[in-house]
Parts: structure tokens; sequence; C-alpha cells
């Protein structure tokens, strides 16, 4: 039996424990249907033992300090719902620091959705793929350069550190760890009780385009407004570089030093983010949208709309288009 850990601290999402003692309570209810040992001992843990109570009706769940919570099989990171991250970083460095010893002395972590902040925090991610909600992706790689961002996964695996997507997404992480701790059957089981498909694919179409506009480089913020006024038509680089009076080289640099991005890279996720939002109000067909979007080839609208979002133009239509 697999014994599991999961931290509280007061900016949790709610949903990201209930969610996961749901999943995990379904699957020792599947072994005990199929004459098998239980699967998983549960637990909440938290910086003092009366931190926070949460209610389990009919299930046996103990809260424990991290003082007396020993040494897990499995520790799993919430979610949690803040603007600003400094503050929770300094709330729970008690807990970041349990995280990592517990992983030294053999204990798995996973973390759903911005959970990795935590695990990054500890240094656990350092050298790793990782994933997290595609909205924090920018801001997690740039607070720790050592980690390789993944935004487009739903799940990662490595050396026992888990992370996985955004929201509700991250709910495929659990059906993951129970398929590898108790078998495809049980893990197939709670994807049909529960209503959660098994794949585990992309995370991409779920990420909406705003721009990068959160930097201080005045000349290229002139930029980026430009491309995302002109995005349906050609532009030059010579036609950008001119209007902020900047040599191309200088140009490119800057540019991705600001966004991310090169000045190319995101034109392309300018165009798709209007494609998309065309797509969705389903006035038009394809082929006029892919035009207004500034694409006069269709087969490079899909490549480029399919790498950005990890579906076809015609899969993201019927995903998401009004009806």
């Amino acid at each position: 039996m697999k014994r599991v850990s999961l931290l509280i601290f007061d900016q949790v999402v709610p949903s990201s424990i209930t969610g996961v003692i749901d999943l995990l309570t379904g699957a020792n209810k599947y072994m005990k249907l199929t004459g098998q040992p239980m699967a998983f001992c549960m637990e909440t843990v938290g910086q003092s033992a009366d931190n926070i109570h949460l209610i389990f009706p009919n299930q046996e769940i103990d809260h424990k300090s991290l003082e007396r919570a020993g040494h897990p099989d499995l520790i799993i990171v919430p979610s949690f719902s803040v603007d600003n991250m400094a503050p929770v970083i300094v709330q729970n460095k008690a807990a970041i620091n349990w995280l990592k010893d517990r992983h030294a002395t053999g204990s798995e972590i996973a973390s759903l959705c911005v959970g990795s902040y935590f695990l990054a925090e500890a240094g656990l991610l350092e050298g790793k793929e990782v994933t997290s909600h595609w909205a924090a992706a920018n801001d997690i790689q740039s607070r720790y350069p050592g980690i390789r961002m993944k935004p487009d996964l739903v799940i990662t695996d490595q050396d026992g550190i888990y992370t996985s997507g955004g929201a509700f997404s991250s709910l495929k992480l659990v059906l993951y760890l129970i398929e590898k701790f108790s078998g495809r059957e049980a893990a197939l089981w709670i994807s049909k009780m529960y209503a959660i498909e098994m794949d585990r694919t992309s995370q991409a179409h779920f990420a909406v385009f705003i721009g990068q506009h959160q930097h201080d480089d005045k000349a290229i913020l002139k930029a980026q407004e430009y491309i995302e006024q002109n995005y349906n038509r050609e532009i030059a680089m010579d036609e950008v570089c001119n209007l902020i009076n900047m040599g191309q080289r200088n140009f490119i640099r800057r540019f991705k030093a600001a966004t991310n991005n090169t000045p190319f890279e995101y034109l392309q996720r300018v165009r798709i983010e209007a494609a998309k939002k065309a797509i969705e109000m389903n006035h038009k067909d394809l082929p006029f949208i892919m035009e207004d979007a500034g694409y006069n080839d269709l087969k490079a609208f899909r490549t480029i709309f399919k790498r950005i979002t990890g579906l076809s133009p015609m899969g993201y239509k019927k995903k998401y288009a009004r009806t």
C-alpha cells in the first residue's frame, strides 16, 4: 500500500485536494471490488497540526504536521490561487524544505498545476522537463532558468518527480499514478467512473496568447503593438526595424530577450490566436479565416496551427466552435 501525503497550506485550491482524494478513494474501491489489497493510504500534511482541517465524510484521513508526517511514499503538492508568488514562497518555506528533505530520503513527489513552483523552489526540477499551467509557464521558466519548461505537456515523469498541466487537466496525472501503482485496469475503471479521458496528449489548445508585454523595453513594446495591429498582412523585418530605429540583429536579440519569441514566432502566435477566436465564433469558413489571419497557403496554415495549438484547424473547430 502506498502512503500518500497531500500538502495543505493557506492558499490551496480545495478541488486539487478533494479531487485527488476522490480518485484515490475510487482506486481503493476498485481494488476491494476485485479482491485485491487497498492501494493507497492518505493523509493531509501542513506546517502545523492545526493548520487547516478539511472534512471528508466517511473517510479516515488524518492531518499531521510536517514534523509528524514521517516518510510517505508519495507526496502530492496541490495547486494554489494567488497573484504574487513571493509571499507564498516565504510563508511556505518550511514545507518547501520538507519536500526537499523527503525526496532525499526516497519519497516521490508530484505537483498539480502551479504546485510546480514549490518543487522548483526546492531545487527538485533542476535540469528536468517540467509542465504546469500554460499561463504560468513563462514566469516559472524565468524564475528557474535551470528547468526545461514544456507547457504543452500534460504529464512529466522523471526520477520520482512528477508535474502536470493546468487546472483540472492535472487529474490526468492522478490517473497516471493510479495506473503506475495499481495497474491499467484500475485506472481505466476510474477513468470511466469519473468521466476523465485517459489520453495524455497536449494542453496547448487551452492556451490563450495575449502577448508578452511584461517587460520594460519600450522599443520592443512598440514593435509588438505594430505586429499585433498589422498581423493580417505581410510584415517585412526591415519595416519594423525602421519603425523603432534599430538594426536587425540587435532587434532580434532584444525581441527574443523581452518576449521569449523571435519576431517571426511572435507574428505566428498573434495570427494563430486571431484564427482561433474566429474559429470559435464560427461565422466564416476556414479558408476565409486563414486569409483574415494573414495566411495564403492552407498547408502552411494547418502546419503552424497544429504546431502551436496541438490540434488541426478542423479539430479545433469541432472542439470549440459555436453551434
